[in-house]
């Protein structure tokens, strides 16, 4: 289907709260590790937002008489964007459902793209929520990484949003090419000292077609080996758990009430609407669900924003199973061993898979539910594969 709002998924259960995600491809330049679908001609912004607003009112029977709990803008980078568009747009969305009054409404950030009194702008619009690009706190991995910002402007920023806005997180990224377990361990305290309410700790994934990956192939640089990115990824879980952070994904570590709701939401499956070249939607209809996904192409959306949708799939009862198993491993709420047994995937004794997993220390099980340990994050896909096949 091409429409931007799939006939069959527009009835639904209006009680359910709604998530929403706007996805702003424009970027100054691409990063070397990157590959999302971004732009870099910035000029094509005032456009965007002009098909965003036509995207929108397509989907307005998706959006009324729904309460929507979180805004999230994530790209690219949304930080570029002039806050009256910005405000523009949450304007349009809020004239179209109710936003909840704890709604959160979370930017994503880089730290160079914040002079005069653009926090102050953000707040005024409703923002809530920051999400920083820093990646680093230091001066050699930020230029490893080809980021913009200065370790300075990592550290004055942060610290400025923090004395702004209640929700803060920031990304930290770790197996950068020549990083010691002394660079990482420097990054993680940094982040303490600040007392950062939320972060996320990435693994530097080598994409095919980056840069990253075509330097890495001449030999001009080399990424630390597994081992260390292991190690690394364990010294984030100590650090952090060790100063009161709940480890709540993979990727995430948070306070107490600071855990991001959209991502939650997603990770939860709940129901979700993205708006935007390459935003993905989830939704439920009178106990069917359904999945779509835009066009990730800025020239395709621009032309014809209310007709973008290049791909649809309602979930089978095996798709649905699947899902649940990746993400309820990845949030770690925990798997119940019954609910494996009823797929046919997991008899009433633990499967051969499940024991070895107990003996490596990846999962522990509790009251019939299985949960990941430190050392089972690292292996989450690997452990929700083998339940699925069974």
């Amino acid at each position: 289907m091409s429409e931007a709002c799939p006939e069959k998924a527009c009835g639904r259960d209006n009680e359910e709260p709604l998530s929403l995600y706007v996805h702003v491809p424009f970027c100054r330049r691409r990063c070397s590790y990157c590959d999302f679908f971004l732009v870099t001609r910035l000029d094509h912004i005032d456009a965007f937002f002009k098909a965003l607003a036509v995207e929108t009112l397509a989907a307005a029977p998706l959006l009324r008489g729904r309460r929507v709990k979180s805004v999230h803008f994530g790209g690219g980078t949304p930080s570029l964007v002039p806050v009256r568009l910005l405000a523009g747009w949450l304007d349009l969305a809020a004239s179209l459902c109710t936003f909840t009054s704890d709604v959160e409404i979370a930017l994503e950030a880089n730290p160079e793209d914040f002079g005069g009194n653009f926090m102050a702008e953000l707040q005024a619009a409703g923002i809530n929520r920051l999400s920083l690009g820093v990646q680093s706190f230091l001066s050699r991995k930020l230029s490893a990484l080809g980021r913009l910002h200065t370790a300075g402007e990592a550290s004055v920023i942060t610290a400025e949003a923090l004395n702004r806005f209640a929700a803060v997180s920031v990304d930290l990224i770790c197996g950068v090419p020549g990083e010691t377990l002394p660079e990482w361990s420097s990054d993680l305290q940094a982040a303490l000292s600040l007392a950062v309410p939320h972060i996320s700790v990435y693994m530097l994934s080598v994409e095919p077609k980056t840069l990253l990956q075509r330097s890495i192939a001449k030999g001009r640089v080399r990424v630390p080996d597994e081992t260390v990115q292991a190690l690394m990824y364990a010294a984030a879980i100590d650090v952090l758990g060790g100063s009161g952070y709940r480890h709540y994904e993979v990727s995430n570590f948070a306070l107490s009430g600071h855990d991001s709701r959209y991502n939650l939401a997603c990770w939860m499956r709940e129901p979700y609407l993205g708006f935007g070249p390459s935003a993905h939607s989830f939704m439920r209809n009178d106990g069917s669900e359904r999945r779509w996904a835009n066009a990730g192409t800025l020239l395709r959306y621009l032309d014809n924003p209310q007709e973008c949708v290049a791909f649809e799939e309602i979930l089978s009862e095996e798709d649905r199973f699947v899902e649940q198993v990746f993400l309820t491993l990845r949030i770690n709420r925990g798997l119940d061993v019954e609910f494996l047994r009823k797929h046919n995937k997991l008899g009433l004794n633990l499967s051969t898979a499940a024991e070895e997993f107990l003996a490596r220390g990846w999962i522990v099980i509790e009251n019939g539910q299985i949960f990941l340990t430190g050392k089972g994050f690292l292996f989450a896909d690997h452990i929700a594969g083998e339940f699925i096949s069974g």
